[in-house]
């Protein structure tokens, strides 16, 4: 019963995500059609690149926290609960990837630490991108957008192992689920998970400013416009991902990054390329998501579920 359910979420959550696309499509169909096959291309290798390096900063940290998955369990995981971002609200893919990483034998407490660690590292990491390319792209930029650089040093001592270890325990025996001296997982990051974590996320703003560039430099922004490009989709990642209230971000990214393009494209090409950029990251998010359950077969079936 418990698996016919979880196949109905499954069903659910790929159509939410196949509305999502058409949404997207009828956005910047158009202007995609427009852009040179390449370009469009090497934008979406470019995102799904990205987004795989992103992978496996969140498998460091569930594995310094102690519980590793192999690779390909680890992209199913990360891939299909992914997809819960495109459901009503802003929890779903929380959730998903938790219970599904449990179904992996990860305990829920751990699943869920890792999840907001990694969070905490892309939030970290992305802030810091965006503090140092935006006053690239024009002297006020630095005026405008102080509050970045105030917010990288604060961040950065908060992924501390020691600072992480007693924030984790502190707020779980806040919610009476982990009592003080207990929850052996938490004592096991030393650190190596949450540098390996920093690596791969800084290592995907290579991939991923890539994709964002293609599509800016294609609508008329030019080869030199990767400054504000970058910065601007850091940034408006980050903001994206702290409007809870916006599912995936949606309208909170765009208008980030239209402010950032301003030096180099005009509001109207600037919101063409926040919608080319949605489109071509939700066909990223689904084609992880069916390759990896291709490729990788489900957990097997325990007694309760036979």
């Amino acid at each position: 019963m418990r698996r016919w359910g979880r196949a109905a979420v499954g069903v659910l959550v790929l159509g939410c995500a196949a509305l999502a696309l058409r949404a997207r499509w009828h956005e910047a169909g158009a202007a995609l059609a427009a852009l040179s096959p390449w370009t469009v291309a090497g934008a979406l290798a470019a995102a799904m690149a990205g987004l795989g390096a992103q992978m496996l900063a969140w498998r460091a940290l569930l594995a310094d926290l102690g519980s590793p998955l192999p690779l390909p369990v680890a992209a199913r995981v990360m891939f299909v609960g992914q997809l819960g971002k495109y459901l009503p609200g802003s929890v779903w893919a929380f959730v998903a990837q938790v219970e599904l990483a449990r179904d992996r034998a990860v305990p829920r407490r751990r699943g869920a630490a890792a999840t907001v660690l990694a969070i905490a590292v892309t939030l970290t990491v992305n802030l810091l991108v965006a503090a140092v390319l935006l006053p690239l792209s024009a002297p006020e930029a630095a005026r405008r957008w102080w509050w970045v650089w105030a917010a990288v040093p604060l961040l950065a001592a908060v992924l501390h192992p020691r600072v992480v270890t007693w924030l984790l325990h502190r707020a779980g025996r806040l919610v009476g689920r982990l009592r003080a001296g207990s929850g052996p997982e938490l004592d096991r990051l030393d650190g190596r998970g949450m540098a390996a974590a920093v690596a791969w996320t800084l290592a995907s703003w290579v991939p991923l400013g890539v994709h964002v560039w293609l599509l800016t430099a294609g609508v008329g922004g030019g080869w030199g416009s990767w400054a504000p490009a970058v910065g601007g989709y850091a940034l408006a990642w980050t903001l994206g991902v702290a409007a809870v209230f916006a599912p995936a971000g949606l309208g909170v990214r765009e208008a980030v990054l239209v402010a950032a393009l301003a030096p180099v494209l005009d509001p109207g090409s600037a919101l063409v390329v926040a919608a080319l950029s949605r489109l071509v990251t939700t066909v990223a998010d689904l084609l992880w998501a069916l390759l990896c359950l291709v490729a990788v077969g489900s957990p097997p079936r325990t007694r309760a579920e036979r």
